[in-house]
């Protein structure tokens, strides 16, 4: 396997807008990067852990039953679409704080509805993984390099909402910003369910 290209098209894939950037961003302008931290790291686990599972397996289920893939996909999109309009309805709440960042947790079981994140892992695992039965080594080496290359990926977006942090106290700017990236979820939603 050819680590240095597997970490190249994981960056490619980790850094390119979708939902984890939307939410990792979104979440450091309203919290900053240190309380942003366990989202990111719950957000990199889950998409390794998710790369293991279609590797050893699952991919092979969806082959099966690809109503499986496509209720899956439904619910992310829908999910997708609730974050959007909680953007949107948040914009409108001057007062009002932000709710509390995503704990480790949260982020990691967020990675089950995230279309995205099965896309990611079902073309790592087909690009990568060896078509001769090797044991669970090469699934484990393809998440354990998704997880790795998420973490700095999503963590240079998370410090660029940070740095949005001092523009986002003014009201007309905080609405923008929140219009925008609920815009940005539901491009997602139309680009994940036009591939």
């Amino acid at each position: 396997m050819d680590v240095l290209a597997l970490a190249t098209y994981a960056f490619a894939m980790c850094i390119t807008p979708g939902p984890n950037v939307l939410m990792v961003t979104a979440s450091g302008a309203a919290h900053g990067y240190r309380a942003s931290l366990p989202h990111l790291l719950g957000a990199s686990l889950g998409t390794g852990v998710q790369t293991v599972l279609v590797s050893l397996g699952l991919a092979a289920l969806f082959a099966r039953h690809p109503q499986l893939h496509q209720l899956l996909l439904w619910v992310g999109c829908a999910y997708l679409l609730w974050l959007g309009w909680r953007l949107v309805g948040a914009a409108a709440l001057q007062d009002r704080p932000a709710g509390p960042p995503l704990v480790f947790g949260q982020a990691l079981a967020l990675q089950a509805l995230n279309p995205k994140a099965w896309m990611m892992a079902l073309t790592t695992a087909s690009l990568f993984l060896p078509t001769e039965p090797q044991g669970p080594g090469p699934a484990l080496l393809l998440g354990a390099v998704m997880a790795a290359v998420n973490f700095p990926s999503l963590s240079l977006w998370a410090l660029f909402g940070s740095a949005l942090r001092g523009w986002l106290k003014t009201a007309r700017w905080r609405r923008a910003f929140n219009a925008l990236m609920a815009l940005l979820l539901l491009l997602t939603v139309v680009q994940m369910l036009l591939s």
